[in-house]
């Protein structure tokens, strides 16, 4: 029961921060927007998927571990 009373009591905190911001919600929005970009804009564009380009259908698990062993010597 404590504990549930202190998860309460430390959401009611963030809670009445979030609301009494004024140029918090606003660096809040830019945060959100610039890890939107970073995650999904940046990653379809620079990042392909290299493994399904390498190892096509069912075969992922083969070849990661006959990469390892062909690095490993």
């Amino acid at each position: 029961m404590a504990s549930r009373r202190m998860i309460t009591t430390i959401w009611r905190f963030y809670l009445d921060g979030f609301r009494g911001m004024t140029w918090g919600r606003t660096l809040w929005l830019i945060i959100l927007v610039k890890l939107f970009i970073m995650f999904f804009i940046l990653r379809l564009f620079f990042f392909p998927d290299f493994l399904k380009a390498m190892a096509p259908d069912d075969d992922k698990g083969d070849y990661v571990s006959r990469e390892l062993i062909e690095r490993v010597r």
